[in-house]
């Protein structure tokens, strides 16, 4: 605890999620060196990747990436990666981000998480109305190791930029995950539960459906919740 009384915390929560100028879905033969062939031309092209996702497997793949702040010809760019015999087809495709944009994470017990649900998709539709784009995942677990484990896994996943811990007791190594997640700019909101995990949550949330709420107008743009003045309290 700090002497005014809120928790410590690492980097700020974003409100706003990193831009992508260009995100592209790459058809061909699944065969080794597809990654190696596509990464060399993007690199040629002084494109940055942010993201990388192989969404088909088998005799043919799919692969999606995302190319930030590209300033180069998109056009030039297209024409050389479709002359790679690895690459059939390449299409310009919505950002994941423009299409999904950031996302809340619901993890522990069924009821709880239910509930806590029910909270942040009422809110992020509120805010999604008016311009917002939040979504809202959710995943029932019991056991330490493995809410540990989940918890540990939030920054890995794409555009994942809060977590809400709903369940009744929780503690030990799961303290731990979120100590660290929160170092790496994770917003953590927890029920008001046994454990120690609420000792180091940024906000401690009695009831699931106003956890919900808050998690969501803590991270939308479009919301005047300032976590940063928050933080530390319980409600």
């Amino acid at each position: 605890m700090t002497e005014s009384g809120a928790r410590p915390y690492g980097a700020p929560v974003a409100k706003e999620l990193p831009t992508t100028s260009l995100a592209l879905l790459i058809r061909g033969p699944d065969r080794p060196g597809v990654l190696h062939a596509l990464t060399g031309v993007i690199l040629a092209h002084q494109g940055n990747i942010t993201s990388v996702e192989i969404l088909e497997r088998g005799a043919r793949s799919a692969i999606y990436l995302e190319i930030d702040r590209f300033d180069g010809d998109t056009e030039a760019l297209i024409s050389d990666l479709e002359r790679l015999e690895q690459v059939d087809t390449v299409e310009r495709t919505p950002s994941m981000a423009g299409v999904y944009g950031k996302r809340v994470i619901v993890i522990g017990g069924g009821a709880q998480v239910g509930q806590v649900a029910v909270g942040a998709i009422s809110e992020a539709d509120r805010h999604n109305i008016r311009g917002e784009k939040i979504s809202v995942d959710t995943i029932p677990l019991v056991g330490e190791e493995n809410i540990a484990a989940a918890v540990r896994a939030v920054p890995r996943l794409p555009r994942a930029v809060a977590l809400v811990l709903a369940g009744a007791l929780m503690g030990g190594e799961i303290t731990r995950a979120v100590e660290e997640i929160r170092a790496q700019g994770i917003l953590v909101v927890s029920l008001n539960m046994a454990g120690s995990v609420p000792k180091v949550a940024d906000l401690v949330v009695s009831d699931p459906l106003q956890a919900g709420v808050m998690t969501v107008m803590a991270i939308a743009r479009t919301a005047k919740f300032d976590i940063a003045r928050q933080r530390g309290r319980v409600y």
